[in-house]
């Protein structure tokens, strides 16, 4: 192996480090998941429901030769973070936090009620907040640490509907920026990786005509569906040594979408 080559090697290894992904029982942080751990990333599994997907995917990563573990904890709820550092008790704290988890409710914005703007800004705004308070400072201690929230590009490219969707993510993109400004001289870096159209279970819940258009280049420039594997990929890169330089930014993996 070359020098470059093993630089690069040693660069995007995340042996010894330990990252909880939210909402990682399916979907990109599933494959967030197996990908950090495909880099030698120790595993902490969150997730809201589906016990048995969540032990599915525990099983891959032990698999990989890396160590795992799950927790549960239910987001919309108020207590929700205190009770996933509960579970988390006697374990590492985590050195990557991706931030994936959220709730998208699709209806036209004039039937939009107040429960429905609560519980999506609770899920994808408040907890995001919650969830940087919490570990954090681990990270700033450590001198090292990863932040990545996953947005979406429905932050400069609203869906018709999903009003409150949209403005949660946007929401959040602006407060990376602002934690990146108040981090980035304690050696955590914090970033925004904003997916366009994923094949995941939540497109075709909310979306199920969204790939013919895409293969009519209607949505996409490049006309194909996106996987979990692309975000993983840029996941990989911002949370290992290899991103160490770049902080604050909004990366969009949406196949052209935002353009």
């Amino acid at each position: 192996m070359s020098d470059i080559r093993k630089k690069l090697a040693e660069n995007f290894s995340l042996k010894g480090k330990t990252a909880l992904i939210t909402g990682s029982s399916q979907g990109i942080g599933k494959g967030i998941a197996l990908a950090m751990a495909e880099y030698g990333a120790d595993i902490v599994l969150h997730y809201r429901q589906g016990h048995d997907e969540a032990k599915s995917v525990l099983k891959q990563i032990k698999e990989l030769g890396v160590q795992g573990s799950v927790i549960r904890a239910d987001l919309s709820k108020t207590g929700s973070v205190a009770a996933m550092e509960k579970q988390l008790n006697g374990k590492p704290q985590p050195d990557i936090l991706v931030i994936n988890a959220s709730l998208q409710i699709a209806k036209p914005w004039e039937q939009i009620t107040q429960a429905d703007f609560d519980a999506q800004m609770h899920v994808n705004v408040k907890s995001t907040m919650l969830l940087m308070q919490r570990f954090s400072p681990a990270m700033i201690q450590k001198g090292w640490g990863r932040i990545i929230t996953i947005g979406s590009v429905q932050q400069v490219r609203p869906h018709p509907s999903m009003l409150v969707y949209a403005a949660s993510k946007a929401a959040v993109l602006n407060m990376v920026q602002n934690v990146a400004m108040q981090l980035a001289d304690k050696g955590v870096t914090v970033n925004n990786l904003a997916p366009g159209v994923i094949g995941t279970a939540r497109l075709k819940e909310h979306v199920p005509a969204v790939e013919e258009r895409i293969t009519k280049r209607q949505e996409t420039p490049l006309g194909v569906v996106g996987e979990p594997q692309d975000c993983a990929a840029m996941a990989v890169l911002l949370a290992s040594d290899a991103g160490k330089f770049i902080t604050g930014q909004n990366i969009f993996v949406d196949g052209g979408m935002s353009l």
